[in-house]
């Protein structure tokens, strides 16, 4: 069964629940496009925690709030509102169709992105250029809800506000393709990921796919592991460094105080924020799949 809440992110209720009207099940990508740069003149991106208080807490982000805020680059997520209420954030004419409901589900998904934005010395033109960390977990999450893997009206690149496949078909539409929205974004997406083959173990969420958690005690035996060192990887790509040198692949103490605030950013506090990971915050930190040797 399809879950309201997508598994791994982190849930921030805005509340103003409001059913949907029924239909197609559709997806819309936005991007959060909140600076104007040029490739001659990047901006750096505005940090995840802006974007999360100002949805979340912020009382006109608030009314314009998505399902999905995703970090392309680190693979955070956040939800504001369950899969099966309308969110606010296509305009909606009076008298028009209902876009904010157009469907079973009208699932919109904010992508933390403006076009030339500068994360860790890179310049990104295109949303579709970045490592899209978590793309994979987002479309299995949204396709579970039955919106298929087409573009109605066209992908973001080129598209079209035909009404009639809004109002009679499945699938996702960009900002751009919805009818009384005048957006151009996402301007890029990234593709359906591919199907896996049988027997390969390689599916979404697969223990291919992450490091399954070694348990706790595993951690406080301070083991030498290729595990430690994908670990010391995604906290560094988090923000959440304390390293001076490495990491791994021996654990050391830098590896519990980068694990400790990766915990914090995960909204743990006292000893659930000591630095010695849990199943949950082990979880959402996605740590690459890594085979011992």
């Amino acid at each position: 069964m399809a879950e309201l809440w997508m598994p791994g992110a982190t849930r921030m209720d805005v509340g103003d629940h409001a059913p949907t009207d029924g239909g197609p099940a559709k997806a819309i990508p936005h991007i959060t496009w909140d600076k104007n740069a040029t490739a001659a003149r990047p901006v750096a991106l505005v940090p995840y925690e802006t974007l999360v208080a100002y949805f979340g807490k912020n009382a006109a982000g608030k009314r314009a709030a998505p399902h999905i805020l995703w970090d392309p680059f680190t693979g955070r997520f956040t939800q504001f509102v369950p899969a099966t209420s309308r969110s606010k954030s296509l305009a909606d004419a009076p008298g028009g169709t209902r876009t904010n409901r157009a469907g079973s589900v009208v699932i919109q998904i904010e992508a933390l992105f403006f076009p030339h934005c500068k994360v860790g010395g890179e310049v990104y033109a295109r949303l579709a250029d970045t490592p899209c960390e978590g793309w994979a977990e987002l479309h299995a999450w949204v396709k579970s809800w039955g919106v298929a893997d087409a573009w109605p009206n066209g992908r973001p690149e080129k598209c079209s506000r035909n009404a009639k496949n809004w109002t009679t078909k499945s699938g996702w539409f960009p900002h751009a393709a919805v009818p009384e929205n005048d957006h151009d974004d996402p301007l890029s997406w990234p593709a359906f990921p591919a199907a896996p083959k049988p027997g390969t173990g390689a599916g979404t969420g697969s223990s291919k796919t992450y490091q399954p958690f070694p348990g706790g005690d595993w951690f406080r035996k301070k083991p030498k592991s290729a595990i430690v060192t994908a670990m010391g990887k995604r906290l560094v790509a988090v923000g959440c460094s304390a390293y001076t040198s490495g990491p791994g692949p021996q654990w050391t103490e830098a590896d519990r105080k980068s694990y400790a605030r990766w915990q914090r950013k995960q909204g743990f506090t006292g000893t659930a924020a000591d630095g010695w990971p849990g199943p949950s915050s082990w979880a959402a930190l996605k740590v690459p799949f890594v085979k011992e040797v």
